[in-house]
C-alpha cells in the first residue's frame, strides 16, 4: 500500500478514528529511539564527569545528603 492509497483510506475513517490514529501518529514521533536514549545518556555521563573533573561540583556521601535532605524537609 502506498502513503497515497494510505492517505485516501485514513480520511475515508470517522473523525473519532482519525483522531485516534493521529494521536498514536504524533506519540510515535515523541518517543525517542533506544539508540537516541542510549546516546543522550552518554551525552550527560559525560558532562557530568567533567563537572566534576572540572571542580564545577563537589561530591558529597550519600549520608550527607541524607542529612540535607532531612534538614530541608523539617
Amino acid at each position: 500500500m502506498n502513503s497515497s492509497t494510505l492517505e485516501q483510506a485514513v480520511l475515508g475513517l470517522p473523525k473519532a478514528e482519525r483522531a485516534h490514529l493521529l494521536h498514536l501518529l504524533l506519540d510515535s514521533l515523541d518517543t525517542p529511539s533506544e539508540s537516541e536514549v542510549q546516546e543522550a545518556w552518554i551525552v550527560e555521563a559525560s558532562r557530568r564527569a567533567a563537572d566534576i573533573d572540572s571542580g564545577k561540583v563537589t561530591l558529597v556521601s550519600s549520608e550527607q545528603l541524607e542529612r540535607e535532605v532531612q534538614a530541608l524537609l523539617k
